[in-house]
């Protein structure tokens, strides 16, 4: 059987973090506890507003930028939190999964922050990662932690609309990003220290079913953010390789998407007027790169055209 390599797909710098917010304080807990030889900005949680401006945070630095159509960083918050997942919903409520205090509310008129989910019942998160909000406005995200294959005690759990919380799975190696499907029967998991794809169909009644690896990656540090396009193709921020691959439904790999920066490419949005621009945020440059693609990405429900998931 004849296997068609991906494409490559070239990358350009969309925007830089200007040098006056490079620096952190000595001797930072979140570099410390993370064992990160440079004390350095981690930019991360890249997701798009109504207008068209993109959000993303600094993990170690407590902050969020927005950042203009023109590439213009503005630091719109720092607080003394770990952020590490943002996602814009359909209603425009901005969702934090902060590593420290859990799931935060941003407000961007009033530019603060507060709990929206602090804990599990009594029990402390290890330490969120990232989030997917569904159509119906349930939040799913990822309990990461420090865990990995020594300590696969990572967790998914779902903050229904109502406000019932829910563990959906427990027992994984360092859950990170996570996405649904396109008629969100599943949910696709990116596990970094298994340096896979989970996908984790649910039933009916919420709980899920037959998980299993859905692609099996080599190389790098691990898959961290996801995204989805038009067509329920995945991208796939493989940090350590310097690449974003595009995987189509069946997880054929169809595109590579080269960093022409660093290596530690963190995660990735659709943007732009038609949707088929790729952002994504490279932690060793501090930049926002951005690509061409063939598919837009997946509309989010309830949005104005120009925004995506």
């Amino acid at each position: 059987m004849y296997f068609q390599p991906p494409s490559d797909v070239p990358t350009t710098v969309f925007a830089r973090l200007p040098d006056h917010w490079r620096c952190l304080d000595e001797g930072n807990e979140w570099v410390r506890a993370q064992g990160v030889v440079k004390n350095a900005p981690v930019l991360e949680g890249p997701s798009f507003d109504r207008e068209g401006r993109l959000y993303c945070v600094d993990i170690p630095g407590g902050r969020i930028f927005r950042i203009s159509a023109q590439g213009e960083f503005e630091l719109l918050l720092q607080y003394d939190g770990w952020p590490q997942g943002l996602k814009v919903a359909s209603d425009g409520r901005i969702v934090v999964a902060d590593a420290k205090y859990g799931l935060m509310l941003l407000d961007p008129t009033s530019r603060s922050i507060r709990p929206l989910l602090a804990r599990h019942g009594l029990e402390p998160f290890k330490g969120l990662n990232d989030l997917f909000i569904a159509r119906n406005g349930d939040i799913y995200f990822t309990d990461q932690g420090l865990s990995g294959l020594h300590d696969p005690s990572g967790r998914v759990f779902r903050l229904a609309a109502d406000g019932r919380l829910s563990c959906v799975l427990d027992n994984i190696p360092s859950p990170n990003g996570l996405v649904m499907n396109l008629d969100e029967s599943a949910l696709l998991v990116a596990v970094t220290r298994a340096n896979a794809i989970w996908r984790l169909p649910l039933r009916p009644d919420g709980g899920v079913t037959k998980v299993g690896t859905f692609i099996q990656l080599s190389g790098g540090g691990g898959p961290d953010g996801l995204a989805l396009d038009a067509q329920g193709r995945l991208a796939v921020a493989h940090v350590g390789l310097g690449t974003v691959w595009i995987f189509d439904a069946y997880g054929e790999p169809v595109h590579r998407v080269r960093s022409c920066e660093g290596r530690l490419v963190t995660n990735v949005a659709f943007g732009s007027a038609d949707g088929q621009t790729l952002y994504i945020t490279e932690a060793d440059s501090f930049s926002i790169l951005q690509a061409r693609l063939d598919v837009p990405g997946k509309r989010m429900a309830s949005h104005p055209e120009e925004n995506w998931s």
